[in-house]
């Protein structure tokens, strides 16, 4: 797998998915968390998300100084997007070209730009285990823009794709998430794969930063670099989580910024993937 560097920091970076509200279906509190977090992971359609939720929450994002990324997924609106679909190579690439361009031209329109992409549920864990998948992926961001951001987890197949192909990419853990041994995700299917409470989701990220690994729910530690703590923008108790880490980092010496301070023009990708500024 990935040769990760183990090393702590001072900077860090805290994402949210959001945008995922849907005409008069309304998910989340975009609002709030936009005032929180330092990114967004904004649906782009086709699991959650429409073309005016997209442009509000962009605004939004613009407004607080969140840096914006597309999260797309597979076409899987009735089930938001976690369900597994079955894509050639092609359809896939044009499916993510759809889904990140819309963004991309909304951003352009408000003033902004999108500056990472992080796939959403299915896809994401697929792209995270299959090879073929993840190169699709990283193949069509290449195609995009060579400098956007992969945000990826560590011990991913889809990080290592990038790193393999020179995409800037940043390590991601998730805040109220378990994890197996193997450092995937806990499927959302068993027991006490998603923490609820927002002082267990604190616990579990600081047991993670200061042992510099992926902790699993059998107490393994797998070394790793985290660059970001993803906390999921559609449950009810999102803010709190998201306010209780922010602070917790904040006390501990944080400096909590947008990946866009971490987009390096002028620079090769694989030097990007290794610099990493520790004051």
């Amino acid at each position: 797998m990935i040769g990760i560097i183990t090393m702590t920091t001072q900077r860090i970076n805290l994402n949210a998915d959001l945008g995922e509200s849907f005409g008069a279906w309304k998910m989340g509190d975009d609002a709030s968390l936009l005032q929180i977090v330092t990114s967004a992971n904004v649906a782009c359609g086709f699991h959650a998300g429409d073309p005016i939720v997209m442009q509000e929450t962009v605004r939004y994002a613009i407004a607080q100084g969140v840096s914006i990324g597309a999260h797309p997924s597979y076409p899987d609106l009735q089930g938001f997007g976690r369900r597994v679909m079955q894509m050639s190579a092609k359809d896939l690439e044009a499916t993510l070209l759809y889904q990140i361009g819309a963004l991309q031209a909304i951003a352009a329109a408000e003033g902004g730009r999108v500056t990472h992409v992080k796939p959403h549920g299915a896809l994401h864990n697929v792209a995270c285990a299959d090879a073929a998948v993840a190169s699709t992926v990283v193949n069509t961001l290449r195609k995009l823009d060579p400098s956007m951001i992969l945000l990826a987890p560590a011990y991913s197949i889809l990080a290592e794709a990038a790193q393999e192909a020179g995409q800037p990419v940043r390590y991601e853990v998730f805040a109220d998430r378990t994890y197996l041994d193997d450092g995937q995700l806990t499927p959302r299917s068993r027991e006490g794969s998603v923490i609820h409470d927002s002082q267990a989701c604190v616990e579990h990220v600081l047991r993670m930063l200061r042992a510099n690994a992926i902790v699993t729910a059998n107490g393994l530690h797998l070394p790793c670099r985290i660059d970001s703590i993803c906390v999921h923008g559609d449950g009810p108790e999102a803010v709190p989580t998201a306010k209780a880490i922010r602070l917790a980092l904040e006390v501990l010496g944080y400096a909590l910024e947008p990946l866009h301070h971490w987009r390096i023009q002028g620079r090769s990708a694989t030097r990007f993937n290794e610099a990493w500024n520790t004051s």
